[in-house]
């Protein structure tokens, strides 16, 4: 397998002595001391500082934090995260977050530690039927949403359109099963805004590097595109990324047949697929390749379940 076909889901990370120095300052005095041990941690592609910290005294805490370059959009997430995580319920299988600070344009989240690790990859069985069965009890727990979200349409909205934009632009290259289908594609897509409509708090971006695993929990991290949509939603959108993780196919983990569930999985596949078609993002320079691996996932799932030849 080439690293085209499995690319890292990481990217370049800003080492703690270079966030911004009253950012810095910030963190230690919430912390009560000096930090003493920075390390960043992998996983992830926002161009961030990702870091587990221990200051002169003892006291530990994982820290991210993003300041306006090279890439903007990634403070407006970060602040999406901090009003999310702001407001879970303290039982949510999540890290907890201790304070949020917002200074000269950055924004700092820091967390409690958690001493866990991301999932081994290749994917091993035992550890994916424990993030699945994790993720049951979490949609169960989280139905009706305990806070107020926005509805999946209006988070996604402009983003899961991928066929339909596909089929004003250029699509030199293209796999030849969706340029034949191109149409059809665009069509099933246009429903996944009703098919996707519930009332439970989805996490909606599940990938091995937004899970910690422990001895006894499985942790969910990075909530920033949290909102309302069905149960099963973050399966549907964590199982692409498994697939091309070394894990079992979609097809072999989500096999209900219902129409809506298929809707979706056009919106994915069409997200991934023409998003992994664009330039990269500044200062993302892997989420491209990330997302076209696991389009290829997502859009054989994707013609399985229409059965179109």
């Amino acid at each position: 397998m080439n690293a085209e076909s499995n690319p890292p889901a990481s990217g370049v990370r800003v080492p703690w002595h270079d966030v911004h120095p009253p950012v810095r300052a910030a963190v230690e005095r919430f912390l009560g001391g000096p930090v003493a041990e920075a390390t960043t941690q992998p996983g992830g592609f926002s161009p961030a500082a990702a870091v587990r910290l221990r200051t002169e005294g003892g006291r530990r805490a994982f820290v991210k934090a993003v300041g306006p370059e090279p890439n903007a959009d990634s403070v407006r997430i970060y602040q999406d995260e901090l009003r999310i995580t702001a407001a879970l319920p303290a039982d949510v299988p999540a890290p907890r977050l201790l304070t949020g600070i917002e200074l000269d344009g950055w924004v700092a989240l820091v967390f409690e530690d958690v001493d866990g690790a991301h999932p081994e990859l290749p994917w091993r069985r035992d550890q994916l039927d424990r993030v699945l069965a994790a993720l049951d009890e979490l949609s169960a727990a989280l139905t009706p949403s305990p806070i107020d979200l926005p509805r999946i349409g209006t988070t996604f909205g402009s983003s899961f359109d991928g066929w339909r934009r596909l089929l004003g632009e250029d699509t030199t290259g293209l796999d030849p099963w969706a340029l034949r289908h191109l149409d059809a594609l665009a069509g099933l897509e246009s429903g996944w805004v009703a098919a996707a409509a519930g009332n439970t708090l989805v996490h909606a971006d599940v990938r091995a590097d937004n899970i910690l695993l422990t001895d006894d929990r499985v942790h969910f991290v990075d909530w920033p595109w949290a909102c309302l949509g069905v149960p099963w939603f973050d399966r549907v959108g964590l199982l692409p990324s498994v697939g091309m993780q070394g894990g079992p196919p979609p097809y072999e983990l989500f096999t209900d047949p219902d129409p809506a569930v298929t809707a979706v999985v056009a919106a994915v596949a069409g997200y991934l697929v023409r998003h992994g078609r664009l330039p990269g993002p500044p200062g993302l320079p892997t989420v491209r390749a990330f997302q076209r691996a696991q389009g290829v996932v997502a859009l054989d799932w994707l013609r399985r379940r229409t059965g179109w030849a």
